[in-house]
C-alpha cells in the first residue's frame, strides 16, 4: 500500500472508534439554510468539486492489527433529500469503501453529516462552506462567478495530524488535580437510542447585552444559565456534586495548524453549588476558571494528554481487540466526570457575496447526555441541543431563562417515536 493513499488516524479519533455506540454514533450535523430551495442535481455537482478539493474526506475506515488507519476510497458520496434521523452511525466498519459523511437537503436546508473519527466542527463548517459557495456558483453564475473561498492551503496541510505535529515532550509543571465525579440528569432515556434535538434562535444582541450587564463572555453567560438549569432539577441528596460542562477548544487558534481532521481538546469547569449561590455568584466563577483553563501553558499541557495514548507502550503493542475496549474504558472514566458538553463555535465568517444567499446556520452533535452547540450569524444566535433525556425540565428552565431576561427565543423540535 502507498503511503499517499491512507493515513494513520489521530488519537481523538481513537477514543472515538472505540466508542462507538447506537446511542452515541459520535457524529455531527452543520447545516446551511439558504434563502432558496434546493436543487438536488446542483447539490450532487457541487458536492463532487468540493470533494476534488478535500480529498481527505474521501477516505475509509479500516481496522489494522494495532490501530484503525483511514485509506482513500472511489466511493460516490451521499446526497440526497433527507429521510433518516438526525447524526445517524456513519461508521460501519463491515461495509469495506463506505464514506464516514454524507449531505442531505431539506427544502432550503443543506445539511453536512460527519463521524467526528476524520473531522471535527470546525474542519467540517469549511467543508460545508465549500460546498455551498461551489452551489451557489452553479446556481448564480453571474453574480458569483468569480468568487472564491479557497483558503490556498495545500492537501498535505489539510490532512495533517496536528495532534502528532505539534506533540511536545514538556510535561506538566505540579500535580495534574483529579476531576470529581459529576452530577448526570436523572431519569430514563429516549427509547429505541433515539435523541431529542432543538433548534433555538435568539438575537445575538441581546444576548451579548445580558452578558456584558455582568462583565462576563457569551460563552460564561450560557454555560452559567446552563448550570443553573441543571440545579434547579437537582435532588437535594445529589448537590454535594459537582456540575461540570466539557467544552471543546479549537486548537488552530493556539498552533499554526490548517488541518481538516480533528484539533481540538476539551477544557472543563465544575461547580458545587451553595445555599447562596446567585447567577451573578456562579457566573464571576465561571469566567475565572474558564480564563485559566484557556490559557496557553493549560492548552500544551492537555496536548500532552491527548497525545500520551499514543506514546504508551503498553498501548501502543496490544492488538486493536484489547486495545479498544481499554480506551473505551478510560473514555467512560472520563464521561463521568462530565455532566454536559457545550461547544461554541463563535461567529461564522461568511464573505458578504454569499451571505446574501443564506439565511442562517446551525449544528448538531450525537450525545448520550446532553450536548449544546452555539454558534452567531449576522445577527442572530442560534443553538443546537441533542438530549439523551426523557426528562426535559432541564431544558425547559434552560431556555426559560432567556425569555424571562427579556430575550425573544424561538425554538424547533423533532418529533420521536414513543
Amino acid at each position: 500500500m502507498a503511503q499517499d493513499t491512507w493515513y494513520r488516524v489521530d488519537n481523538v479519533a481513537k477514543v472515538f472508534l472505540a466508542s462507538v455506540n447506537d446511542r452515541d454514533p459520535r457524529t455531527f450535523r452543520m447545516t446551511c439554510t439558504l434563502k432558496e430551495e434546493i436543487d438536488e442535481e446542483t447539490l450532487k455537482k457541487a458536492v463532487n468539486l468540493s470533494v476534488g478539493e478535500r480529498p481527505q474526506y474521501q477516505v475509509t475506515i479500516l481496522r489494522g492489527f494495532f490501530w484503525h488507519y483511514m485509506e482513500h476510497t472511489d466511493a460516490e458520496p451521499v446526497v440526497e433529500e433527507e429521510h433518516d434521523r438526525i447524526c445517524a452511525n456513519l461508521i460501519d466498519e463491515s461495509s469495506f469503501g463506505k464514506l464516514h459523511y454524507r449531505v442531505t437537503y431539506y427544502h432550503n436546508r443543506i445539511n453536512l453529516e460527519v463521524s467526528h473519527a476524520i473531522a471535527d466542527g470546525n474542519g467540517a463548517l469549511e467543508f460545508l462552506n465549500l460546498i455551498v459557495e461551489k452551489y451557489l456558483k452553479i446556481k448564480h453564475p453571474d453574480e458569483l462567478g468569480n468568487l472564491s473561498m479557497s483558503t490556498g492551503t495545500s492537501e498535505a496541510d489539510l490532512s495533517q495530524d496536528s495532534f502528532r505535529q505539534f506533540y511536545s515532550k514538556k510535561k506538566r509543571k505540579g500535580k495534574k488535580q483529579e476531576r470529581k465525579k459529576a452530577y448526570h440528569i436523572k431519569g430514563m432515556k429516549h427509547p429505541y437510542n433515539q435523541t431529542q434535538f432543538l433548534e433555538v434562535h435568539m438575537p445575538v444582541k441581546d444576548v451579548l447585552s445580558k452578558a456584558k450587564e455582568m462583565n462576563v463572555t457569551l460563552t460564561t453567560y450560557v454555560g452559567t444559565s446552563l448550570m443553573m438549569a441543571i440545579y434547579k432539577d437537582m435532588p437535594l441528596l445529589s448537590r454535594t456534586k459537582p456540575i461540570t460542562l466539557s467544552m471543546p477548544v479549537n486548537l488552530r487558534n493556539y498552533y499554526p495548524s490548517n488541518t481538516a481532521r480533528n484539533f481540538f481538546n476539551s477544557v472543563f469547569v465544575s461547580h458545587i453549588f451553595k445555599n447562596d449561590d446567585t447567577f451573578e455568584s456562579v457566573a464571576e466563577k465561571f469566567q475565572e476558571d474558564l480564563k485559566k483553563e484557556l490559557t496557553p501553558e493549560a492548552v500544551a499541557e492537555r496536548m500532552y494528554d491527548y497525545e500520551k495514548l499514543e506514546r504508551l507502550l503498553f498501548i501502543r503493542m496490544v492488538p486493536l481487540f484489547i486495545k479498544n475496549p481499554v480506551v473505551n474504558a478510560f473514555n467512560r472514566r472520563s464521561v463521568r466526570r462530565v455532566t454536559a458538553v457545550l461547544s461554541n463555535l463563535g461567529k461564522l465568517p461568511i464573505p458578504p457575496e454569499v451571505s446574501d444567499y443564506v439565511e442562517s446556520y446551525n449544528a448538531f452533535c450525537s450525545t448520550s447526555s446532553l450536548f449544546v452547540v452555539i454558534s452567531s450569524y449576522k445577527d442572530e444566535l442560534v443553538m443546537g441541543i441533542s438530549s439523551a433525556y426523557r426528562n426535559t425540565q432541564v431544558l425547559r428552565d434552560f431556555l426559560k431563562s432567556f425569555s424571562d431576561n427579556g430575550i425573544e427565543t424561538t425554538v424547533y423540535s423533532t418529533e420521536l417515536i414513543e
